[in-house]
């Protein structure tokens, strides 16, 4: 099962705990760190176009030129199943990185056993925008690189984005984002991996040609990517199930840990039976 991360995000915000979780029903976990976040390869010096205008290209109907683009993001992917001598395996992407999995399923259907999208969306335009304070908190740089002022932005951005009905507890959040910072900070790679979910556009034309069995998981009060995205992406992949929970917001709190593992686990099942 090969577990796909999203924007500016490292592989360890999949917690340990669903790992060992999916682990215990009965599958081999890969998370990696997708190009240009965390220990990847950086593409340092290579320019994104500002965010402005990617935006205005992008409302007249013109494709942004962008350093790399959500299906090259695919190809990693099934660039290291392949370096891991893995044929096939199931596919987990969490909000950039369901967008990343979509093009996993349309591009490489033959390495795809099951498709689970969480709490991604199709990039239909007329879909619910974020919360203007969720998106601030998202683009907003912090102040300063001392670590602590790291820590706090980092707290500060999954407070916004979290669960309402599952808030992080204090501590665990605090070495859990101090960890990161430690591991890797590089705010130039999130810039252009804006650009590329920019880029992208709408991709409802190609989800109707996705023959993967799909899973969509969504929160039912995600003020990042507003569940209607989820509701989108179920209604345009063919036979997708969804599968909605209130309370839960863009991340993946320890209370949810059973129920996601277990509706992942039961649809990759049930995809090779």
């Amino acid at each position: 099962m090969l577990l796909i991360m999203g924007f500016a995000a490292q592989l360890t915000l999949w917690p340990d705990e669903l790992v060992e979780a999916l682990v215990d029903r009965g599958f081999r976990v890969i998370r990696y760190d997708n190009r240009d976040i965390g220990l990847s390869h950086k593409f340092d010096g290579i320019k994104a176009p500002g965010l402005i205008k990617m935006t205005l290209l992008s409302k007249i109907g013109l494709t942004p030129k962008v350093p790399y683009t959500l299906a090259d993001m695919a190809d990693d992917g099934a660039g290291l199943l392949d370096a891991l001598g893995i044929d096939k395996a199931h596919i987990v992407g969490a909000s950039m990185g369901g967008m990343i999995a979509q093009h996993f399923a349309s591009r490489h259907a033959g390495k795809c056993l099951s498709l689970t999208s969480v709490f991604s969306t199709t990039g239909n335009p007329k879909l619910p925008p974020a919360r203007p304070e969720a998106m601030k908190a998202l683009i907003t740089r912090p102040a300063s690189t001392d670590e602590e002022i790291l820590v706090e932005h980092g707290m500060m951005l999954a407070r916004t984005i979290g669960s309402p009905g599952y808030p992080a507890e204090e501590v665990r959040l605090r070495e859990r984002t101090r960890a990161g910072v430690r591991r890797s900070f590089y705010p130039e790679g999130p810039t252009r991996h804006l650009s590329a979910i920019v880029a992208d556009g709408d991709r409802r034309k190609m989800l109707k040609d996705i023959a993967v069995p799909t899973l969509v998981l969504h929160g039912e009060d995600d003020p990042l990517v507003p569940c209607e995205g989820g509701r989108d992406t179920a209604a345009c992949i063919p036979g997708a199930k969804l599968k909605t929970i209130p309370g839960w917001g863009h991340d993946l709190p320890l209370e949810l840990v059973d129920d996601i593992a277990d509706a992942i686990a039961a649809h990759a099942r049930a995809s090779v039976d």
